[in-house]
């Protein structure tokens, strides 16, 4: 990532959601210290903050206050956390590493790990509604509806049973591009409609932005599954060759490694273009989605 523009404002992002969301833990009662403890782990620990800095990016981009994007940025990073530490149980992807770290059924023990992800799902709509949000009623009940939608069955975890279920299959490219675009596409076209809903954009600018959304989604994915081949473990935090381990069906797989390459830089230039009628600097967002094809982990 060469502009310096970007890396200041993701470290940013990722340093303010991370307090944000460490608050929000301290301030839980202490009586089930352990689960504290494991939760603080998965959330504030590592990670990207992908959807939080889209959020962020997004919000700032269209007038709104960081103030009144804390808790929209606090509760998608929450779902995403929570997704990843079931997404590593042994009945889901049976992963030992995640950003590096023992997964939190490794570090801790597969009950604990479900109660982690069961607790931060929780604490994402209760981040949502916190009284000092600086959302109206209005505002976090529409939030709540594209979160839940989202995070549940029409979203990411639907897309992750049509995962379990083409496991050791050969599904197509369309089955494929259907799985992800629920699996990993609805939390971060969920990030960009929780920044639309705080903010006062008008209609094109939202359709604009919601095709960007898709296409970057979809892009994060082909990336993903490109770097599964090409970076190492330690590069990527996780154990390199995972999917191809596991006998699931991935772009490069389907399309060939350079195809998957060619449809990942197709499918950002789509994304640039749809924002090329903006009437707003959207420079971040551009070279954030020229990141998504040039990142190593």
């Amino acid at each position: 990532m060469a502009d310096t523009e970007l890396k200041v404002s993701l470290a940013s992002y990722q340093q303010r959601v991370n307090q944000i969301i460490e608050s929000h833990i301290d301030a839980l009662p202490n009586h089930a210290p352990r689960l504290k403890e494991a939760m603080k782990y998965c959330t504030v620990l590592g990670g990207k903050r992908i959807r939080p800095f889209l959020v962020y990016s997004i919000g700032e981009m269209l007038n709104v206050k960081l103030e009144q994007l804390d808790a929209c940025a606090a509760a998608i990073e929450c779902i995403h956390a929570y997704s990843l530490v079931h997404d590593d149980l042994p009945a889901m992807d049976d992963d030992d590493l995640r950003r590096g770290q023992p997964t939190v059924h490794i570090a801790y023990d597969e009950a604990t790990a479900i109660l982690v992800g069961d607790a931060l799902q929780s604490l994402a709509f209760e981040a949502l509604t916190h009284d000092d949000s600086g959302l109206s009623a209005s505002q976090q009940l529409s939030m709540l509806k594209v979160l839940s939608k989202a995070a549940g069955y029409s979203g990411m975890c639907g897309g992750q049973a049509i995962d379990l279920a083409s496991t050791n299959k050969r599904i197509d490219l369309d089955e494929l591009s259907e799985l992800h675009a629920l699996k990993t596409g609805a939390l971060i076209s969920c990030a960009v409609e929780l920044a639309l809903i705080a903010s006062d954009a008008e209609k094109n600018t939202k359709e604009s932005l919601r095709t960007f959304a898709k296409k970057i989604g979809l892009a994060f994915q082909v990336q993903d599954d490109i770097l599964d081949i090409t970076s190492t473990t330690e590069e990527l935090g996780k154990p390199q060759g995972s999917d191809t381990d596991a006998n699931k069906s991935t772009f490069p797989s389907l399309l060939g490694l350079e195809q998957a390459k060619l449809t990942a830089e197709q499918l950002i230039n789509d994304a640039l273009s749809a924002l090329a009628d903006l009437p707003y600097n959207s420079k971040i967002i551009e070279d954030f989605a020229q990141y998504l094809v040039a990142r190593r982990v």
